[in-house]
């Protein structure tokens, strides 16, 4: 029989958080973030970092598990996830895996094999020195040409999955799009139910912009400089949202109106792309926020949804 486990997903600034803690609250869950950036130390006004006031108590793993310095790849996500979900198990309570990174969720729930073997490399390290020399926009043309659906999915600053997507098919000939739809055609390898939050865009916008004007009176400015002595700004995680445009800031590139703008324009262009993966490349109930009260009803919801795996 497989382990049961429930994923709640959407898109930035959707109430993830808050809904993920009050079904752990009611199922006796704990919850691991599948979450790219809440990953790393320090890292903790710029990703909207669960507190923890807002953890009510509620044991989160793949929080500051890592330093911004040090690789965080799929493979090392499964590696860390699956040993999280053994502890939970373990304990006889419900795993609740809970993020934006989709990618990152259906490869645990489908337990694809993303370990590194034996390749050659060429055109992996030609693709690196061409985003290097000619930008990341360069290099995401190549993967618009080759597979625009899953170009819709991704961020030309993502260079690691555009790269990794280019390589599929020049490698073998299909689109990585393709790839991904037939990854979902497998079995789970879990007793899974998956939940995707959503809500008027309006209002999501709003919600987003909101969160980052409180990102900056938290001092999200102070938090970049601090990590700026300490880390490359060359690095995966300085490339961040939230992290990216504040060092341009500080390095002088544009104002600081101007650095919230972009912030605000590319969380809104994130989000977008979030909820156009959930659609094209998942599956799972859609859940539309508007229509409940609060947090703590959504989570009564799926809770009755999810009585059988309870028992």
């Amino acid at each position: 029989m497989k382990p049961p486990l429930i994923t709640i997903a959407g898109p930035t600034a959707s109430g993830k958080t808050a809904v993920s803690v009050e079904l752990a609250k009611l199922i006796d869950g704990e919850i691991i973030s599948a979450d790219c950036m809440q990953v790393y130390k320090g890292m903790d006004i710029g990703t909207a970092k669960v507190t923890e006031e807002e953890k009510q108590g509620i044991k989160h793993y793949l929080i500051d598990a890592l330093y911004p310095d040090e690789d965080f790849s799929i493979a090392v996500f499964q590696k860390l996830a699956k040993q999280a979900l053994d502890e939970i198990y373990h304990k006889g309570k419900m795993p609740i895996l809970v993020g934006g990174t989709g990618f990152y969720v259906n490869g645990l729930i489908y337990d694809n094999d993303f370990t590194p073997g034996e390749k050659d490399n060429t055109l992996r390290t030609e693709l690196e020195n061409t985003a290097r020399e000619k930008g990341n926009d360069y290099v995401y043309a190549i993967l618009k040409e080759l597979d625009p659906e899953y170009a819709l999915t991704v961020h030309p600053n993502n260079v690691k999955r555009v790269i990794r997507a280019i390589e599929y098919c020049k490698d073998t000939g299909e689109k990585f799009s393709e790839y991904n739809k037939r990854e979902r055609l497998r079995e789970p390898a879990y007793n899974v139910k998956s939940y995707i939050l959503n809500m008027d865009r309006a209002m999501l916008y709003s919600r987003i912009e909101k969160r980052i004007d409180i990102m900056l009176e938290q001092g999200l400015v102070e938090e970049v400089k601090g990590l700026m002595e300490k880390y490359d700004r060359s690095l995966v995680s300085m490339k961040g949202l939230g992290y990216k445009e504040i060092i341009g800031y500080l390095e002088g590139e544009y104002s600081l109106e101007e650095a919230v703008y972009i912030l605000k324009r590319d969380t809104r262009h994130f989000a977008r792309r979030q909820l156009t993966w959930f659609r094209h490349q998942s599956s799972g109930t859609w859940i539309d926020v508007n229509e409940y009260k609060n947090a703590v009803e959504i989570a009564q919801l799926i809770r009755n949804d999810i009585k059988e795996l309870l028992c």
